[in-house]
This record gives structure tokens, sequence and C-alpha cells, in this order.
């Protein structure tokens, strides 16, 4: 067992990062590119500076020649100068947290700071903006008030192109992160029983993989039983679990950043007839996704054969969604593999296999993280057996 915190990203990644940004800037015939960040979705801001906020929010700025400075709130000058890999900080009034405090008594740095600190001079400039999601009104207006007569483009795609392949480092966050929520999802099936709710094993579940090394759960925990089982995202509750109930778990843990998850129904019982049959359908569909991939094949390709599959079995009204989405920093990010998908799977790509089938009464997810190969595919996760029936 690796040492806790041992496996993480090494300072001379952070570095490679910026650089290859700073090639696609320039081949966009942009000037600069910020990213934006924020608690709950660190990761564009997080991947080039190793730093995570806390309620405030965070940008990074990248020129075209490669310098870079992290932005970040009032609050947090001191947090982001100990946590973070580029060593130009700036504070700034647009990145506060949404409390919006005036503080009448701070000096703020501005954008134009930001990017004369860069090498970013004139003021007709091309601005890229990524997580354009994730980039509040205030941030957005803080650019557009310092640099009135910049052009300002959405740049989403260049995170989605720097993401998308994964080194070794990477993947090795990955992997010891779905091998901690492995040791999570078994432990909550030796404590599970009727009686106890679905937050008393989210409690079980996080102490697991605190106790092993966990920097953080890789998403809120998800422990759904019965009708809540239909929720294709939700969140756990005080809900008592009763013989006979499916249980969802998915459990996780993140690791240097990487958030990894897996996901597998449980039953308090024996499960037969039309439930039986729904549940083991989806396992069916979960490797006959995991068969499909391999360097090369069309992302689309997969996607329609896996609703194909759904059809010509009978379960197209239990169909809810594709069978992969990408993983990485966050569980579930770009690319998807979609029936418009239009790119081919390349090697170290990673994705969860995530199939979801959704029927009237519940619903059942089996989960887990692989990364692309030339000829298939390298499961990351401890691989999904088949379904736990327990005994009580």
């Amino acid at each position: 067992m690796a040492e806790h915190g041992s496996i993480r990203i090494p300072d001379y990644e952070y570095k490679e990062r910026i650089a290859r940004a700073a090639a696609l800037i320039k081949k966009e015939n942009l000037d600069v590119m910020i990213v934006n960040s924020n608690e709950a979705d660190y990761a564009n801001a997080r991947y080039f500076s190793g730093f995570w906020p806390l309620f405030e929010r965070c940008g990074v700025a990248i020129s075209a020649n490669g310098d870079a400075a992290l932005m970040a709130g009032p609050e947090s000058r001191i947090f982001a100068a100990d946590r973070s890999k580029i060593e130009k900080i700036f504070v700034l009034k647009e990145y506060r947290e949404s409390a919006d405090p005036a503080y009448p008594e701070l000096v703020p740095d501005t954008f134009n700071d930001v990017f004369k600190a860069i090498g970013v001079t004139g003021k007709k400039l091309r601005i890229g903006v990524a997580s354009y999601l994730d980039t509040s009104v205030i941030i957005m207006e803080g650019i557009k008030n310092a640099f009135p007569e910049a052009e300002i483009v959405r740049a989403d795609h260049i995170m989605v192109t720097l993401r998308s392949i994964k080194t070794a480092n990477e993947i090795a966050c990955l992997r010891e992160g779905y091998r901690i929520a492995e040791l999570a999802s078994q432990q909550v099936i030796k404590e599970i029983k009727p009686g106890m709710t679905e937050l008393q094993m989210v409690g079980v579940a996080q102490r697991v993989i605190y106790e092993n090394g966990a920097e953080y759960e890789g998403l809120p925990m998800y422990v759904f039983s019965e009708a809540s089982t239909r929720h294709a995202i939700s969140r756990s509750s005080y809900r008592k679990f009763e013989k006979g109930d499916i249980v969802q778990l998915n459990l996780s843990a993140k690791i240097d950043g990487y958030s990894a998850a897996i996901g597998y129904p449980v039953v308090l019982g024996k499960l037969e007839g039309k439930r039986r049959d729904v549940v083991m359908f989806g396992l069916d569909a979960h490797y006959w996704s995991q068969k499909q991939l391999k360097a090369g094949v069309p992302a689309a390709q997969v996607a329609q054969g896996f609703y194909d599959y759904f059809v010509a079995n009978g379960y197209k009204d239990n169909f809810v969604y594709g069978p992969l989405h990408g993983t990485g920093m966050i569980e579930v990010e770009a690319p998807w593999v979609e029936t418009s998908s239009d790119y081919l799977l390349q090697p170290n790509m990673t994705f969860q296999i995530d199939t979801y089938i959704s029927s009237d009464t519940f619903g059942v997810r089996w989960e887990k993280g692989i990364a692309i190969t030339e000829d298939g595919c390298d499961v990351l996760s401890p691989e999904i057996g088949t379904l736990y029936e327990l005994e009580f």
C-alpha cells in the first residue's frame, strides 16, 4: 500500500500543462486564456495550479507565450500561496465568495495587473474564456470592464483537448482512488442491514476513504434505496432500509484532485422476477459496452450500438443516457460518449463505463473506471463481479 499522499501529480507536470496550453492558445490566435473554477467544480484552475478554492472562486490566466498567474479571492491570498504551483498570485474582488462582502479596506489587484504580469499588453486582445459555464457574471463583467475593446471567445474546447488524454501520473491517481472506493463499498456491504439509514452508510464510506488515504470524496456519496434509486443523480436521505430493498451504491475517493467512483446495486435479500431481469440486463449492457472499447473506434458508434442493444432486448423504455462519460479531476467530465459524438477513442482517454437503467419503481447503475488502450481497455477499478444479495 502506498504511503498516504505519495501518489500525486509531480510539480513538473503542472509546468508541462501550461506549456501545452500556451501552444494551443497561440494556435487559436488568442492572446490569453482564462479558466475559472469554484469549490464544486475546481478542475480547470486546479489542473494548472494545484489550487482548490474554498468558499471563493479562483482562476488561472495563461498567455500565448506560456506565462501564467493564479487569481484568487480576497481571503485566499495565503492559502493560495501555500498550495499553488504557480508563483504569480493575484487577489481580485471578482473572485470573492457568494455572500458578496465589500472588503472596503482591500486594495485589490485587477485583470489589467494580471495580464501585464504575464506579458499580455494592448487593448484589442483576443481573450479565450474556458470553464464558460462556471464563469460568473461578476467575473465576466470584470474582464469586459478591464478590456472593453477585447474580443472574448469561448475556449472550453482547449481544456477538453488538454484533459481528455491522461498521463501515467493522472492514471495512477485514479487507480488509487478506485482502490479506496472499493474498500469503502465492501465495508458498507459488511455493515448495512435493515433499519439503518442511507446516511449512516455514507458515514461508513467516508470513514473508510479517509482512513485509507483519500483527500476527499470524489462525488457526494450515493447510497439510495428503492424508490430513490430512480434518481439518476440525487442525495442520500434518512430513509431506513427494509428487507428486500434494492440499494444503489456509488462511492468514491479523490486522490490529488482526481475523482474515482464505482457503483453497483446491493439487495437486502433475494432478487427475483422482473426486478432481477432488469438489474441483470443492466450488468449485461455494462459488459457489452466494455467489449466495444479500443483506440480508433468512433465514440458515436459505441453509443448507437448501446442504444440499439437496449431496443433489441426490449428495454427501450428503460434507457436514460449513453454508455460512457469522461472522468478525471471531476467524476463526470468531457467528453461524453453519445450518438452525437464526433471523435475517435484514443489511448489513455479515461472514462466511466456508466450503465444506468431505470424502471417505474427503481433504477440501478453499474459503474467503473477504464483507460482506453490500443486493443481494448484497462480497467482501473477492481472489476465488478455479480449481484450482491445479502442474507439477514
